[in-house]
């Protein structure tokens, strides 16, 4: 039997402008090589060749429908000039704004570090696959970066900041070449002050102002407990790094699957369409760029 309806049961939608306008998601599905303008909010000076760039998306649906997870990146374009994948350096939880962290380091960046507050650039994105912050949920997490690879794991942190609660333990191991290239020096010394953060700071050459750990970054795992049943393992740095902070993870038992790698120097289309990417048989820019050990120890020619 059909069922009644009433007249005021149905809701009537009348447009008067032409077809029904599309969302934000629906506008960054429908041309995904469009960078969407917006305007930079807000510049710090890390050190000497890295800032950390804010960025507003200008249009208010494409800003709301703008969502990401940590590990994931986007394509900044500066209109005249090119493009560049840059990972995202801030939390999802940081709504409405994103961050970057860029080293100056060639033409575009270069252009990029003499911008100033009000500029416009192009954002696509986002892209590739993140760290797997739901699945961390529950656990200890151990997270080791060495140089700019602080950057993409800062918005992982960021991220278990805002929920805190839902995680156990947290351990950071941060290492670089000398106290001058130590980046998020105050957002460090927060994590050094809380009580529900271990932070390991490290640097291979110290000078007289350095009061913390000296050596690679492998070295504070020397002193580390760690209960390897309940341990996430998150690391980004330079990729020499990577086969000696896994054999240091593998030392305290953690599980292949659960070392998570980020291969974020890797990219530049975004697409998976230039091939710059490729490894063996994976594009890194759709499949990764973050991997499990047992992952990246797959991929042809990866490790």
């Amino acid at each position: 039997m059909a069922a009644s309806m009433s007249a005021s049961s149905i809701e009537v939608r009348t447009y008067t402008g032409g077809p029904a306008p599309l969302d934000g998601a629906q506008m960054m599905a429908a041309n995904p090589y469009r960078p969407w303008p917006a305007r930079i909010t807000s510049i710090t000076e890390l050190t000497a060749t890295e800032k950390l760039f804010e960025f507003r998306l200008i249009d208010d649906r494409i800003r709301e429908a703008f969502h990401h997870e940590p590990g994931q990146f986007v394509e900044l374009s500066i209109f005249g000039v090119g493009e560049a994948p840059i990972s995202i350096s801030s939390s999802p939880s940081k709504g409405g704004f994103i961050e970057l962290c860029v080293r100056r380091a060639g033409t575009f960046t270069e252009v990029l570090h003499k911008m100033q507050c009000g500029d416009i650039v192009g954002i696509r994105g986002p892209f590739g696959r993140g760290f797997p912050f739901e699945k961390m949920k529950g656990h200890d997490i151990l997270l080791v970066a060495g140089g700019l690879g602080i950057a993409p794991l800062r918005s992982l942190i960021n991220n278990i900041h805002d929920e805190r609660s839902e995680f156990g333990k947290v351990t950071i191991i941060y290492g670089s070449r000398n106290p001058g290239e130590v980046m998020f020096r105050n957002q460090f010394e927060m994590w050094r002050h809380r009580k529900d953060f271990d932070l390991y700071l490290t640097v291979d050459h110290p000078d007289d102002t350095w009061d913390g750990e000296v050596g690679l970054v492998t070295k504070p795992f020397e002193n580390l407990d760690i209960d390897a049943s309940n341990t996430f393992g998150a690391v980004c740095g330079p990729p020499v790094m990577y086969r000696f902070v896994v054999e240091e993870m593998r030392k305290k038992n953690i599980s292949y699957d659960r070392i998570y790698m980020s291969f974020e120097r890797n990219m530049k289309c975004g697409m998976g369409k230039c091939g710059h990417c490729q490894i063996g048989h994976q594009y890194v820019c759709i499949d990764g760029p973050v991997f499990n050990y047992w992952e990246a120890k797959n991929i042809q020619g990866s490790m």
